[in-house]
């Protein structure tokens, strides 16, 4: 497939140097035929007003080698038809065609040489020039697919009534030659300029069709690709699935065992190194224990099994609690954290655990961050377009602008996180974002280096419960009496 799409695009990009030679001649081959009764109704109409003109019948007998040689080009164009064409033949059969042509030529330069004794006037010299004209007009019609056929089909008869004009000197002849040379010269032009046109139109559609047989080339390239990942996303659910119960199986016995030493339930520990490692295996233990927990949350959601268990819960009382989880790590930190609530909001249908998640989640980043002393403060109200929103803001180090796309990707950390001796994952935003996006809602961040950061979750109108207010008693109408004239 990459070498069909590599070779397709070298042809779109070298242009279309071929000259559609067959396209052509097989175009030129089917007008031919369509038009094959056209030629011998005119020659016949031709000949019946010859009579009549020239009370001689000797006009007929101009008929019988222009419809022989007439029959022989639609013989070649049926033989040319029935056969295989290619390129090379294409040129062949083209030669073979401007032959016929020129066959015919030699036919109307023997009707141009016509004279009648009998006609007064110019009333001959017209009607040469008339059937001339429209000779040449229906040839140039049948065959501007053919390149060079009109000047094939009529110099013959140009060059005999040039000699004419030339032996008699008669204006009427003058008039005529000049007249059939500079149809002849129009309609070459003419015939030109749609074969050109034509040209163009099959290098545009070859160029189409190209560009439809890259595309699907692409599209199924792009398919497999997308076939390959959806098996990789799925092997890799699988693989998290499975190992989340094989490593949390022995991280509960070490975290519990260690707890156990470390409070020293079942005896003192002697010796004050083994508390102290005992200790760090518990926090180890810990960090990686919430470390799988994200990782399975984000695959979750990534995967779209993620499922919302959605109730009416209020903002308020959630950031509430939230506040008092992380009061403690803050109050270690001497960091003092404000709060400002609009009051009687109404509750939001949205899923408990996952606001929950998504509120801690920004108040431990804002703990941790926020150095000694530092301030936090928390904000629940309404927003512009009537939904609800969470604002945590810090006076911490603050991100730079360049890495906050870093920060919002997947396992991505900032400078200021990889030199802060606290420990992340860099999952707590993603997950932060997939949980909004799966509530129809929208995650902020906006920061500066050393101005600290905000962070804004965002809850759509449509998640808000509003309650509707009683409706009023109102007194009956009284019918009103009828009356009449």
């Amino acid at each position: 497939m990459s070498k069909a799409v590599r070779q397709t695009r070298e042809r779109l990009q070298s242009g279309h140097s071929r000259n559609f030679d067959r396209e052509l001649m097989m175009m030129h081959i089917d007008t031919l035929r369509q038009s094959a009764a056209v030629v011998p109704i005119f020659v016949i109409v031709v000949a019946v007003l010859g009579v009549y003109l020239t009370r001689d019948a000797g006009i007929l007998f101009w008929t019988i080698p222009i419809l022989t040689a007439h029959a022989i080009n639609m013989l070649i164009g049926r033989r040319a038809k029935k056969q295989e064409m290619s390129a090379e033949s294409a040129r062949k059969w083209r030669q073979l065609l401007l032959l016929g042509q020129l066959l015919v030529g030699f036919c109307w330069a023997l009707f141009a040489m016509q004279n009648c004794a009998t006609c007064g006037g110019d009333s001959f010299a017209f009607y040469k020039g008339t059937t001339l004209l429209a000779a040449i007009c229906i040839t140039a019609m049948s065959s501007f697919m053919l390149p060079r056929a009109v000047p094939f089909s009529f110099a013959p008869a140009t060059v005999a009534l040039t000699v004419a004009a030339i032996l008699t000197r008669r204006p009427s002849d003058i008039a005529l030659t000049a007249a059939i040379s500079v149809a002849v010269i129009f309609f070459s032009f003419i015939t030109n300029r749609m074969y050109q046109s034509n040209l163009k139109i099959l290098s545009f559609q070859s160029e189409k069709d190209d560009l439809i047989a890259e595309l699907e080339v692409a599209k199924s390239m792009s398919d497999e690709a997308r076939r390959r990942a959806e098996e990789a996303n799925l092997a890799k659910s699988r693989f998290l699935a499975s190992m989340s119960h094989e490593l949390r199986t022995p991280l509960n016995a070490i975290l519990g065992f260690s707890e156990v030493m470390s409070a020293e339930v079942m005896g003192p520990l002697n010796n004050p190194t083994y508390r102290e490692y005992t200790s760090d295996i518990h926090r180890s233990g810990q960090h990686l224990l919430n470390l799988i927990n994200e990782i399975l949350d984000l695959s979750r959601i990534e995967a779209g099994k993620y499922e919302l268990n959605e109730e009416a819960i209020s903002l308020l009382d959630i950031a509430e609690d939230c506040i008092g989880m992380v009061q403690l790590r803050a109050r270690a930190k001497n960091i003092s954290i404000s709060s400002q609530f609009e009051a009687q909001l109404p509750s939001v249908w949205v899923d408990e655990k996952s606001m929950r998640q998504v509120i801690l989640n920004l108040l431990s980043n804002a703990v941790k961050f926020t150095p000694q002393g530092g301030e936090i403060s928390v904000k629940v109200g309404w927003t512009a377009g009537g939904g609800e929103y969470v604002a945590i803001k810090d006076n911490g180090p603050g991100i730079p602008e360049e890495e906050i796309p870093i920060v919002l990707s997947a396992f991505g950390q900032g400078s200021i996180a990889i030199k802060s001796a606290e420990q992340g994952t860099g999952l707590g935003l993603p997950i932060v974002q997939a949980i909004l996006a799966k509530h129809d809602g929208q995650f902020m961040l906006k920061s500066k280096l050393r101005e600290g950061t905000e962070v804004i979750a965002i809850l759509p109108p449509k998640r808000v419960l509003q309650s509707l207010p009683a409706v009023e008693d109102a007194p009956l109408a009284e019918r009103r009496k009828k009356s009449f004239a």
